[in-house]
């Protein structure tokens, strides 16, 4: 069983940035590919970056690209996103999620564990 924690998110004006952070706790935590995605009212849930297991991987939804950085750190216990440059449109319930021995891939279906998610609010 493995646990996984948001924080960071918040209220900040466009063009401002955040940083969120999931913790992983939990039975093989080092071995998982890292996920996030969110999901804005009335809308369906929508890939924004992922993380390989090992690191060496990462992808971005292009909505991201060039404003979102994925990260975590060496010891594996918390994966990151930086995001910069925020837009209204960004505004979302984030979600990370966790994939056992993953690539760091797009599909929700594919990840295990999932956290309880962090409100990120952009206003104009």
């Amino acid at each position: 069983q493995v646990q996984l924690v948001e924080s960071g998110g918040g209220l900040v004006q466009a063009g401002g940035s955040l940083r969120l952070s999931c913790a992983i706790s939990g039975r093989d935590y080092r071995n998982y590919a890292m996920g996030w995605f969110r999901q804005a009212p009335g809308k369906e849930r929508e890939f924004v970056a992922a993380i390989s297991w090992s690191g060496g991987s990462k992808d971005y939804a292009d909505s991201a690209k060039g404003r979102f950085a994925i990260s975590r750190d060496n010891g594996k216990t918390t994966a990151y996103l930086q995001m910069n440059s925020l837009k209204p449109e960004d505004t979302a319930v984030y979600y990370c999620a966790a994939d056992f021995l993953g690539s760091g891939r797009r599909y929700d279906s594919v990840y295990e564990y999932w956290g309880q998610g962090t409100q990120v609010t952009v206003s104009a």
